[in-house]
């Protein structure tokens, strides 16, 4: 792979954009549930640490998911 976006944020902001018609807080726990239930664990940790560090690149509502997956652990 070169440069870019990783993976597991186009995965994540293409995830949220599909439900940008609810608030954040409600796209939040789709997503979280729809990464908990169906991504690898090394993904699904890959997107909070990306989280963590602050990524400006990721929707709000990927932020909100990954936060919610960090706090489900």
């Amino acid at each position: 792979m070169s440069g870019g976006v990783p993976p597991y944020v186009r995965l994540a902001n293409e995830i949220a954009a599909q439900f940008a018609h609810r608030s954040p807080e409600d796209a939040a726990t789709v997503i979280a549930n729809h990464v908990k239930a169906t991504w690898d664990p090394r993904m699904k940790q890959a997107l909070i640490t990306y989280a963590e560090s602050g990524a400006t690149d990721l929707s709000p509502a990927a932020v909100l998911a990954a936060h919610r997956l960090q706090a489900a652990r």
